[in-house]
């Protein structure tokens, strides 16, 4: 991969997204100071400092968008996951991708597809994420929801170059694979990191909510609940809460 070094930035993905054109494939914009990160649904990334990953991996694999795409995200969270278990420690999967240890959050992932014109012609896509690698739980506990880093799990400092490149090694290992066959190539390494199977859980769609047990994950990423009146729905995105 192709690296590009920032010293500071507001957004690694909003930085990729505005020189989309000029990067090449496989292109990894990548920053210890990120201002004003976001995540899913337009959620604020915490910067909790320079210790940390804020990157995103500019993808270009045809110039049409093909709905395969959309589960790249799946995908980074795997990659993300196994990383993190070279380190000792047992991350779980919240779906669709927020990454957890001992329920506290770790990463997140954020994907963007970037279009170009009314004919739909594809730019590509921009596949952000932020790790918590060296914290200290007086910074942790000032966030609003749990959250942990990796070296308050390991109980030593992380080298953020070292992470940074067995992330990016990992993720080309089977990408062009992942391009191919999907969601099906990882869904068994998905599935047993999930925190949420044969769980009552309530997933969040915008401004509305719904209600269910988790019946399992589709071949294509979505989350399957069944709902009180017993009936199956596949939801491709939401937050489960």
């Amino acid at each position: 991969m192709r690296r590009v070094y920032l010293e500071t930035v507001d957004s690694t993905n909003k930085w990729a997204k505005a020189h989309i054109e000029e990067l090449a494939d496989k292109t990894v914009i990548y920053t210890f100071n990120q201002t004003d990160g976001r995540g899913r649904l337009d959620r604020k990334w915490c910067n909790i400092g320079s210790d940390n990953i804020y990157a995103s991996i500019v993808l270009k694999p045809s110039d049409t968008m093909r709905e395969i795409y959309s589960n790249l995200t799946l995908y980074l969270c795997v990659v993300l996951s196994e990383i993190m278990e070279s380190y000792g420690v047992k991350p779980w999967i919240k779906w669709p991708n927020d990454i957890q240890i001992n329920g506290k959050k770790i990463s997140g992932i954020l994907a963007e597809g970037v279009e170009v014109n009314s004919d739909g012609y594809f730019k590509g896509i921009v596949l952000g994420f932020g790790v918590n690698l060296n914290s200290s739980e007086e910074v942790m506990n000032k966030i609003d929801q749990p959250v942990t880093s990796l070296n308050l799990e390991t109980g030593y400092e992380i080298d953020k170059n070292i992470f940074l490149e067995k992330v990016l090694d990992r993720f080309c290992l089977l990408y062009d694979r992942f391009i191919e066959e999907g969601f099906l190539l990882i869904k068994e390494d998905y599935i047993k990191r999930a925190t949420f199977l044969n769980k009552e859980v309530s997933v969040k769609i915008f401004d509305k909510i719904i209600s269910g047990r988790v019946v399992g994950v589709a071949d294509n990423g979505a989350l399957k609940i069944v709902d009180k009146n017993n009936l199956e729905q596949s939801l491709l995105i939401g937050d489960i809460l």
